[in-house]
């Protein structure tokens, strides 16, 4: 199943195309990942549309919190008609300290490639500061 997942992943150029994100705007980080540059809001212009901060929650005891909940509500919406894109910061310290959750989501509410992400994501300075 994991082999599925994984053949399953969309290239980022393609999924920032699908979100009208011109490859201009993308700094890769590899085939799955990349940053914006911030200079795509000033190209956009003011659009209407709506913003979804999730903050806090309680994470359940299999490790479920936020990352998995914003991950599965942007999933829902698209899955209802509308365009929704779930943006991640880098993930807490959580992995790094053995703390249950790995900062990726779980279950088919995950970003992917985890391991990467879960591996300091675009930076070494988490890593430094933690060490």
């Amino acid at each position: 199943m994991l082999q599925r997942v994984f053949e399953a992943m969309i290239p980022i150029f393609d999924v920032a195309e699908r979100a009208g994100i011109p490859a201009d705007f993308l700094e890769p980080y590899g085939k799955y990942m990349a940053k914006i540059d911030l200079r795509l809001r000033e190209t956009l212009g003011e659009r209407k549309g709506h913003l979804i901060l999730v903050t806090a929650t309680n994470p359940t005891r299999a490790g479920e919190g936020k990352t998995t909940n914003s991950i599965g509500l942007s999933m829902a919406l698209n899955k209802m008609g509308h365009s929704a894109v779930v943006t991640l910061r880098e993930p807490s310290l959580g992995p790094v300290f053995g703390v249950k959750g790995g900062a990726a989501g779980g279950g088919r509410s995950q970003v992917l490639p985890s391991e990467r992400i879960n591996l300091i994501f675009t930076a070494d300075f988490p890593a430094v500061s933690a060490a």
